[in-house]
């Protein structure tokens, strides 16, 4: 299978990684207006579940390094599969609840909270693992992308002049999104041997646990996002049977959005094999930001800019890139 052994490689993918998971939401907007987020993420769903497969059978495959993707699938230990299977379940879990806490709390509060929380967390859980890294720089690195999504999170509160009140609802809501999804990744990791090079009796590669991580993701569905449906945290509760009403193009939106989110956690766990997992997670949690040049430059949502908005946007940029630059030289120095 395909492995990456070159630091700077690794760091390269953990920036598409980035990338991917700043952008998939994007998709969520080549749906129609009144398709709603539910039905939408049936599809996503199945999106991560196809390129996980479709990595597996491609790079997974080839090569003379490592266990072949159906091989290492397998040999997995109950152990192994389980708590990769149970990442998948996790993350769904957070990810859903994102969702809600921005409906209900709006952005400025979901993301400073949940995203912010699930950074320092994650980093931590799989530092105290895998111990990989500079700790004084990856802890510095984390807290100032953490910085920069406060200040995206005030920019984006000045702008739309929310109220400062926030309810306590929301509050939980992002809490509780912010710790799922501070751990799901440390499950993926431990169904892993950490040296790609030398595979492991019972654990698997970061192919084989991608694709059961997204099976988790596709089968918890049925719980969560059927639950999501009945009891929504905003508007009225959405019958299954609507799933059916949507054209190819907007099954096809849902799909894509999935595909592209999938593509990022597989070279995320690609290159956590040379990076270690803290890293690889901490860079690939930079991605509000990358929502956020979204949001700036090609959204225009600051377009007519409140006052002192544009020096939080400035101040989070300069914090994102110092940070990032911090969490690439933790694993050099």
């Amino acid at each position: 299978m395909f492995i990456v052994q070159n630091y700077s490689l690794a760091v390269a993918l953990c920036v598409i990684t980035m990338l991917c998971w700043g952008s998939w939401a994007n998709t969520r907007k080549l749906a129609p207006a009144a398709w709603r987020f539910e039905l939408f993420y049936w599809d996503y769903a199945l999106g991560v579940l196809a390129i996980a497969l479709v990595f597996g059978m491609t790079l997974g495959s080839s090569g003379h390094v490592g266990r072949p993707f159906f091989a290492d699938l397998d040999q997995a230990s109950r152990a192994s599969l389980g708590h990769a299977l149970f990442g998948g379940v996790v993350f769904n879990l957070a990810n859903i609840l994102l969702v809600a806490a921005i409906e209900v709390a709006g952005m400025a509060v979901a993301f400073p909270v949940g995203i912010g929380i699930a950074l320092v967390l994650g980093v931590i859980l799989n530092y105290l693992a895998v111990p990989v890294g500079n700790p004084l720089l990856l802890g510095a690195g984390v807290a100032l992308v953490t910085l920069a999504i406060v200040l995206d999170a005030l920019a984006y509160r000045r702008q739309t002049r929310s109220a400062v009140r926030v309810s306590m609802k929301g509050l939980l809501l992002s809490l509780a999104c912010g710790i799922f999804m501070g751990v799901f990744y440390r499950f993926v990791a431990a169904a892993m041997y950490p040296d790609p090079l030398h595979p492991v009796a019972g654990l698997m590669g970061s192919y084989a646990a991608v694709f059961v991580f997204a099976v988790g993701i596709f089968l918890s569905n049925f719980v969560w996002n059927t639950l999501a449906m009945r009891f929504p945290v905003m508007g009225e509760p959405v019958p299954f049977a609507h799933y059916w009403r949507g054209g190819f193009g907007t099954h096809l939106a849902g799909i894509v959005g999935g595909v592209i989110w999938g593509i990022g956690m597989s070279l995320n766990i690609i290159a956590s094999g040379r990076a270690g997992f803290a890293i690889s997670y901490g860079l690939g949690q930079g991605a509000t930001m990358i929502a956020a040049f979204w949001g700036v430059f090609v959204w225009r949502e600051f377009r007519n800019s409140a006052r002192g908005v544009p020096a939080l946007l400035g101040a989070m940029f300069v914090c994102f890139i110092a940070g990032l630059g911090l969490i690439v030289l933790s694993r050099t120095i």
